[in-house]
């Protein structure tokens, strides 16, 4: 073939290929043109409708806040998961300190007999994070041998999960799967949860009318090891507070009573349950999910409330309003610790004793033994991420909504709260993000394979807990954070096949 020849029948390839470039490379900048658009939307909507009130940063150095992250997240890790701490270091809790800052300060030092993670800052300080037993792992302030709170030892009245039936244990049983699930998909669905291994999965979940069809654990997890769940914790905390309004403790429309904002004239005192609950308190705060969020600003308070071994209820409920309540939705850990605040108020006026309340009204109720609820050094619970669960006691909250808030006849949630933490918060929608609705993300902008009406618990670092009403089923992700990029397409890619392997129980556009 002479090399005209060849020019010419490489140009009939190059040229639809360079078209097809020139196409996509459009597409993108449309599309990036348009995300910026809505995002100068956004803020200008948030402008508008702002209160003029001071901003005042958290207190204190970044790197040893940075650092008091890392000594708790290494502490709850090697103490409660389990894991090897070198694994540990390398692989978990990015969130409260970024690989960049643990490069910064020395190896964590594990003290196995006082159970502490102690580690040392270049300007001498030493951050250390206490296991507390039932309390988890707590991030002491500097100075201090101990946290400013009696521990106590919380006990499961529950039997031996190896001795009850799931779901309130864990004896599966020895039947076939049924005729109208696609077994093949379902076990392909498995492994590409855990394909590539760069995924880090840990574990994977799924029930489907309630009975677990399907799961798989990483190395060295098994069906009972408490994970780093992070920010599923909002969704428990959401739970928490449906137990109280069902028993008539609070109501979602009620201002929310925090002490601090009762004297005469206070701006916050009109602020709603719903709106806390929904994001969309309005209080002022910084957050990494801002929309203006630069990393080069000061520390974040949404950090913050985990790191800074302060009082979190009393540091969250005197920051100041930015915005009216409803109005724009934010996420912040503000809005979670506020609903926090109130239950330990509520739980405490009644003369009911605090740090075991979740057990008794929840957890025993629906067969959770896993669940570790991390604290500050006051007690506080700091459930807007500081949790840990296994991926089968993650998945038996799931089905607590999947059944609209009902357990073996027995009504834990009010009728329809279900329905309410599901639907989208009118802040969210009105700022044009239809993706949040109260402590749960919505699967409205099509983030997963599955129908739009999915909603679902999300943790940093991957972790997911997905309540697929139209297929009866729940699915439960959780990994270890540093894959989490290449573990959520793994998850996407596991929930592609199980749509394939299981029915839905109506027709498309009507679920």
């Amino acid at each position: 073939m002479m090399p005209a020849e060849i020019t010419a029948r490489l140009r009939g390839v190059f040229v639809p290929c360079l078209a097809i470039a020139a196409i996509a490379l459009a597409v993108t900048a449309t599309a990036s043109q348009q995300q910026g658009t809505k995002r100068e939307a956004l803020l200008a909507r948030a402008g508008s409708l702002e209160i003029s009130t001071p901003y005042v940063p958290p207190p204190g150095d970044p790197l040893e806040h940075h650092t008091a992250g890392f000594a708790k997240i290494m502490c709850s890790a090697v103490f409660i998961t389990g894991l090897d701490p070198a694994f540990a270091a390398e692989n978990v809790g990015f969130f409260t300190s970024p690989p960049a800052e643990r490069a910064k300060v020395r190896l964590p030092e594990i003290d196995h007999a006082g159970k502490a993670v102690r580690i040392a800052l270049p300007n001498g300080v030493t951050r250390t994070a206490l296991y507390l037993g039932s309390q988890g792992c707590v991030t002491l302030p500097m100075g201090q041998t101990a946290p400013n709170f009696t521990t106590i030892a919380v006990k499961s009245r529950l039997p031996d999960p190896s001795t009850q039936p799931w779901p309130m244990g864990d004896v599966l049983p020895e039947v076939p799967l049924p005729a109208e699930l696609d077994a093949g998909k379902l076990q392909q669905a498995v492994e590409a949860a855990f394909e590539p291994a760069g995924g880090l999965t840990a574990a994977f979940v799924v029930t489907w009318k309630g009975r677990l069809i399907a799961e798989r654990y990483g190395e060295g997890i098994t069906a009972r090891t408490s994970l780093e769940s992070w920010s599923m914790g909002k969704s428990l905390i959401a739970t928490l507070m449906g137990i109280l309004i069902h028993q008539g403790v609070y109501s979602l429309s009620q201002p929310a009573p925090i002490p601090e904002w009762q004297s005469n004239g206070d701006p916050r005192a009109g602020i709603r349950i719903a709106d806390l609950l929904q994001m969309s308190s309005g209080l002022r705060s910084r957050a990494p999910q801002d929309p203006d969020y630069d990393a080069s600003g000061p520390y974040p308070d949404h950090v913050y409330l985990y790191t800074g071994g302060v009082d979190a209820f009393h540091y969250a409920a005197t920051r100041p309003v930015q915005w009216p309540a409803g109005k724009v939705g934010r996420y912040r850990n503000i809005d979670p610790v506020l609903i926090s605040y109130l239950i330990r108020l509520a739980v405490e006026r009644r003369g009911e004793e605090y740090l075991s309340f979740p057990q008794r009204a929840l957890f025993d109720r629906i067969g959770i033994r896993t669940m570790v609820l991390e604290t500050d050094p006051y007690g506080n619970f700091l459930t807007q991420g500081y949790d840990l669960a296994s991926a089968r006691d993650w998945a038996r909250l799931g089905n607590l909504y999947l059944q609209d808030g009902a357990w073996n006849g027995e009504r834990i949630l009010p009728e329809g709260y279900a329905r309410f933490v599901s639907t989208v918060a009118p802040a969210w929608n009105a700022d044009g993000r239809p993706v949040y609705g109260a402590f749960f993300w919505l699967n409205t902008d099509a983030t997963f394979p599955v129908p739009e009406q999915a909603y679902y618990m999300a943790g940093a670092g991957g972790q997911t807990t997905l309540i697929i009403p139209s297929h009866n089923l729940v699915v439960v992700r959780m990994g270890h954070f540093k894959g989490s990029s290449v573990g959520t397409r793994s998850f996407k890619r596991a929930l592609a096949l199980l749509m394939e392997s299981v029915p839905a129980n109506c027709r498309p556009g009507l679920c």
